[in-house]
């Protein structure tokens, strides 16, 4: 895709202190790119595109910030304050930094609750005990997926009232859970 398209090289804007200046690259929404002479600073760099901000239409804010002097790029992402910073001889080693490029959207997974692990672990412990009285393969595995469904929306409150599907376990079925299959309608083989 040709450059024009998407990006503008050098667009005049009115700078923070209300001078002119010019923006090496601006791609509306999406990045600021200022480059400086070989061993310029880059704090310099960066500070000198977010000088351009009161000069831009506010729906047109990037999300990102490159700057380089050549031989250093440093990618600022304004969002989540991430900050990428390499040798230019690195790039290939780092160009997943630049997949917003391309429209992709970096995801960063956290560790899972311990009340998400725990209730896994509970899950495979009912699989087990079911396997062990008998359902099997395909059964137990719609069983299962029926069962967390059940408990899903009972906790999200798709079954209303909230708290309805436990209720119902609760008072209609046995405590020791000897009637459970039955009152859930489930076929045993």
């Amino acid at each position: 895709m040709p450059r024009r398209r998407v990006a503008v090289y050098e667009k005049l804007v009115s700078k923070a202190a209300g001078k002119a200046g010019f923006i090496d690259l601006f791609w509306p929404k999406v990045m600021i790119a200022e480059h400086k002479s070989k061993g310029k600073n880059l704090d310099s760099a960066f500070n000198q595109a977010i000088d351009y901000f009161p000069g831009l239409d506010p729906a047109d804010y990037p999300q990102y910030v490159v700057v380089s002097d050549f031989a250093r790029i440093r990618l600022i992402n304004l969002e989540t304050e991430e900050t990428t910073e390499f040798l230019l001889q690195d790039l290939p080693d780092n160009v997943n930094a630049f997949g917003f490029i391309a429209g992709y959207q970096v995801r960063k997974f956290k560790e899972q609750d311990p009340v998400n692990i725990r209730a896994a672990q509970r899950l495979a412990e009912l699989h087990d005990a079911l396997a062990g009285v008998g359902y099997e393969a395909h059964e137990l595995e719609v069983y299962l997926v029926r069962l967390l469904f059940a408990l899903f929306a009972d906790d999200t409150g798709i079954f209303m009232p909230r708290g309805s599907f436990e209720d119902y376990i609760r008072s209609r079925t046995s405590e020791d859970g000897s009637d459970l299959a039955s009152k859930m309608a489930v076929n045993r083989p």
